[in-house]
């Protein structure tokens, strides 16, 4: 198995379960998040614990991933990365276009807050 899902009411956790997170999860992952949307699930936290090392230009992927989703009043957010992993995502200068939390109620407390901000946007 290369991913571990575990959906709940308002998210979905995805994990990689791979040492290199490289093109290919990255095309996995993004198709994952596709069949997953079509099942009803709206907003994800993609959690790296397993994970110890990632591919260079990985995340131009991710960061359109993340813009296709909250066009579509979804969320992505990405969490539990070693210093490795998040020293790439910054050496691609991509960190500041991704939501990133350090540990997993981090995640799902920007979960909680997009899903709030847009019920309020949405009420108006």
């Amino acid at each position: 198995m290369e991913f571990k899902i575990d959906t709940k009411d308002n998210y979905t956790i995805i994990k990689p379960i791979c040492d290199t997170f490289n093109a290919t999860m990255a095309a996995k992952l993004e198709n994952l998040i596709t069949e997953q949307t079509q099942k009803g699930s709206k907003n994800f936290i993609i959690s790296f614990t397993d994970c110890q090392h990632l591919d260079l230009g990985i995340t131009n992927t991710w960061v359109q991933m993340n813009e296709d989703l909250y066009s579509n009043d979804h969320s992505l957010v990405f969490t539990e990365m070693n210093k490795e992993v998040l020293a790439t995502i910054k050496k691609e200068e991509t960190d500041l276009l991704l939501n990133i939390a350090m540990r997993m109620v981090e995640a799902i407390d920007i979960i909680s807050m997009e899903i709030l901000e847009r019920d309020l946007f949405n009420e108006e």
